[in-house]
């Protein structure tokens, strides 16, 4: 079993949504620096997905400092410098735009954009289950 839910949805990579998916567990506590990550091949065939797929899936999140691979251990939960909190608006950059451009699309206010931002927020600060 997974350590992290992958929500396929049409029209974006499957790639990049499990990389968020991976993030968003990150962000909740469900992994923990130091926790093992899945094998390619267990990632895989968990999510039925191609193992090139699951490969480069991986080789994303060690490129971006996230995992890290211990020899003789496996593919573990990499611990987050703390540089890493200074990219963090940039990461997020492209992501807002999306968001606010959908907002403004569905005519919504700012305070209603806030307020949906904050119940997220809530949402994730709740932690794991």
């Amino acid at each position: 079993m997974l350590p992290f839910r992958v929500e396929f949805k049409s029209g974006e990579s499957l790639h990049r949504q499990a990389v968020y998916a991976v993030k968003k567990a990150l962000v909740t506590g469900r992994l923990l620096p130091g926790d093992a990550f899945p094998s390619v091949r267990s990632l895989s065939q968990e999510l039925r997905i191609n193992p090139n797929t699951a490969h480069r899936i991986v080789a994303s999140l060690i490129e971006e400092g996230l995992l890290k691979v211990v020899p003789g251990v496996g593919t573990r939960v990499a611990d987050i410098p703390p540089s890493a909190s200074k990219d963090c608006n940039k990461l997020l950059n492209d992501d807002l735009e999306r968001l606010v451009v959908q907002a403004r699309s569905l005519s919504l206010e700012l305070e209603d954009l806030l307020d949906a931002i904050r119940a997220q927020w809530d949402l994730l600060n709740r932690g794991p289950k």
